[in-house]
């Protein structure tokens, strides 16, 4: 599971599909946590993920009403002086799904990983499952990120605006 839902969010051109793409994924790591027996590491990325994926929906959200419902992350680009709040705030949350150190994402899946060796049930088979994992994870997170806030905004017929503050003040709180 979280190798196949991580590949299918690596090609998905949807702002939402790739994040939501990534919770499945991100559901595989907790399962591989609860079969290699370490439950409360499971349950520990279950609450990080909960937290660090609505902020990334909620900032996506932000995005998509800044460019009149667009979706397309090719017809994004360029919204980092436009949108600094949601651009620091979708940044936080790619930081912390990719594991970024001192991120509680990075907490949750390095406690993961380690244990899918070390634990009594832990091999090296699965050792190599949640790092495969973790790569696709930060490249398709940021992948999102550059499309969306890097470069040059690519659809000529968009104005985007930072989101009204009622929008903004939930991704500043997550």
């Amino acid at each position: 599971t979280a190798i196949f839902a991580g590949s299918m969010g690596m090609v998905q051109y949807d702002i939402k599909r790739v994040i939501a793409y990534s919770t499945m994924s991100q559901l595989g790591y907790m399962f591989l946590a609860m079969g290699i027996g370490v439950y409360s590491l499971g349950m520990f990325h279950l609450m990080t993920h909960a937290f660090f994926k609505a902020l990334l929906f909620m900032a996506a959200g932000s995005v998509i009403h800044s460019l009149d419902g667009e979706q397309d992350i090719r017809k994004m680009g360029g919204l980092q002086k436009v949108m600094p709040l949601t651009h620091v705030t979708f940044l936080i949350g790619s930081l912390a799904l990719a594991g970024f150190p001192l991120t509680s994402g990075y907490f949750s899946k390095e406690a993961i990983i380690l244990s899918s060796y070390h634990a009594q049930m832990g091999n090296i088979f699965f050792w190599g499952i949640a790092v495969l994992t973790a790569g696709m994870t930060a490249f398709y997170i940021f992948r999102v990120y550059f499309y969306t806030f890097a470069g040059k905004l690519r659809s000529p017929e968009a104005h985007p605006h930072e989101s009204p503050m009622i929008m903004v003040m939930p991704l500043l709180a997550l």
